[in-house]
């Protein structure tokens, strides 16, 4: 088993190696979204040496402002894109930010749609290599696919996509990973209904507060 995964992870990493940019198969579906998201940057200069966070409906709802008041933070969640979306736009929506940390959070959609998680490995490495490409000394910490009730089907899919990338952020000093597969479980070895919406789907703020005391330690801390 540890064989085969480590051959597949082999061939992942040798096939990203290859890719210079994974795009969405209708990646100006979320132009206008994008735009407003320059359109502002326009009227209000952004914070610089900001977190930023980036990916789809998870980073969307978690209002940064409540649970991280201390934090100098940029959101650009766009709720329902996938992995690829973020590699796609990233010259507009991150490289220009110049951050010290980025948080992604996505993966969900990507499987939900239909990918393998090869390729949502894969696509992830794109937006790592794109991004350090860049800025090559941005530390990139990646939140673990989420479990959820109303995708609970796809659990084991998105757990092999959630084992690959973790393999790979032990091979890079500059990648985190963020497991919050394991603390969203529950006794009965379900996701806790608590932590998710009527929807099944999306975070409740218990949710977001459980996520946000994960990822504190991670966060890198604004220089001084």
């Amino acid at each position: 088993m540890r064989v085969h995964f480590a051959r597949t992870l082999m061939l992942a990493l040798a096939a990203a190696a290859l890719v210079t940019a994974a795009t969405h198969a209708a990646p100006d579906y979320w132009a206008k979204h994008i735009q407003k998201f320059e359109d502002k940057d326009k009227e209000q200069a952004p914070p610089e040496n900001a977190i930023l966070f980036i990916g789809s409906s998870s980073i969307v709802g978690w209002d940064l402002r409540k649970y991280l008041p201390n934090m100098t933070t940029i959101n650009r969640g766009f709720g329902g894109s996938e992995i690829a979306d973020s590699v796609f736009y990233a010259d507009r929506i991150v490289i220009p930010y110049k951050p010290r940390q980025i948080v992604f959070y996505a993966g969900d959609n990507d499987i939900a749609n239909g990918k393998t998680p090869l390729r949502v490995f894969e696509d992830y490495t794109a937006f790592v290599k794109k991004v350090h490409e860049a800025l090559p000394g941005t530390p990139i910490l990646f939140i673990a696919i989420k479990p959820s009730i109303a995708r609970w089907n796809l659990v084991d899919k998105m757990r092999e996509a959630n084992r690959m990338v973790r393999a790979c952020t032990e091979t890079n000093p500059l990648l985190d990973y963020l497991d919050i597969d394991t603390p969203m479980i529950g006794e009965d070895g379900k996701p806790k209904a608590e932590l998710l919406r009527d929807d099944g789907l999306h975070m409740t703020p218990e949710g977001y507060r459980m996520w946000t005391d994960l990822l504190m330690p991670h966060l890198v801390p604004e220089k001084t």
